[in-house]
């Protein structure tokens, strides 16, 4: 399982709370409400519907708990697990309409990060034997980059810059605004701090050679052929990050890992991703006896 670090209790808590308000609106669950009786409670089971990689049980975790402090979960397998389709993931139990209440938004969190680190880690395993490492970038959808580069992270890839205050990196309207790299590249080295990186974007071999020659600390090569991306890593030789974007699937990303680059960068991670389809089903037995097994 890949190592990483759970999100903070004070980043999740206003993304779900936010989430479970928007869903329930002023009147609540009405549907839940009318049918339910307020004393029943249920026992139910998270159970993957295809195989993956689990990401986001804490999210679903705190959209119970919000809902109802009383719904007991216990995870069976956790963020960064392997799991095959119809394994169960974690089972609930409690109060029917805390449960039913908080459904949809537990699953829409759960589904959402576990397709990210789904896709994320099949890409990671396209590349494995080469040194690129995966990773995301900032095409992440409002309100939810710390989730989604999260669920990256779980799928065994790497974080981009998570903001624009992260790092500088010119890309080509900087360069286009500014008149020529090297201007751009100027006036970024002369306002940037001593622990701020600086990136360039290049999509010839010739714009590479004028970077390297004033120096930078990475180069984004932007949707290059395999061979000058071959040719650009060989330029660098070392003195800058090399970065490859552009048409990454995990068909191409072993080739492209092969020329030599140190990281792949992948848009379509966090806004394109499939979600993993979970469910959450009534427990066989049906019986919430607080003692889940």
């Amino acid at each position: 399982m890949v190592s990483f670090s759970p999100l903070p209790s004070i980043v999740i808590e206003p993304i779900v709370r936010n989430a479970l308000l928007e869903d329930l609106g002023q009147a609540g669950d009405l549907t839940s409400d009318a049918i339910i009786p307020h004393d029943r409670e249920a026992k139910l089971e998270l159970k993957a519907r295809d195989v993956g990689v689990v990401a986001g049980l804490d999210l679903a975790a705190f959209a119970f708990m919000l809902m109802d402090p009383t719904i007991d979960m216990r995870i069976w397998r956790p963020d960064g697990s392997d799991v095959a389709a119809g394994e169960t993931i974690a089972q609930l139990c409690g109060p029917a309409r805390g449960l039913l209440a908080a459904e949809r938004t537990a699953l829409n969190f759960l589904c959402r990060l576990s397709g990210i680190a789904t896709a994320t880690a099949a890409l990671v395993e396209a590349v494995h034997g080469h040194k690129a490492k995966i990773a995301c970038t900032r095409k992440t959808t409002p309100g939810l980059r710390a989730l989604e580069k999260y669920a990256v992270r779980v799928g065994g890839g790497a974080n981009h810059r998570f903001g624009l205050d992260h790092a500088v990196l010119i890309k080509d309207n900087h360069i286009a605004i500014a008149g020529d790299i090297r201007t751009a590249i100027e006036r970024a080295r002369a306002a940037a701090g001593h622990m701020v990186k600086i990136e360039v974007e290049v999509e010839t071999l010739e714009q590479l050679e004028t970077v390297l020659a004033l120096g930078i600390d990475a180069v984004l090569l932007d949707n290059m052929a395999l061979d000058d991306l071959a040719r650009a890593v060989a330029m660098v030789g070392g003195r800058a990050i090399t970065e490859a974007s552009g048409r990454v699937t995990p068909r191409t990303a072993r080739a492209i890992a092969a020329t030599g680059v140190d990281l792949i960068s992948v848009g379509w991670l966090t806004h394109s991703a499939p979600i993993l389809d979970i469910g959450l089903d009534a427990s066989i037995d049906g019986n919430c006896n607080r003692r889940l097994n």
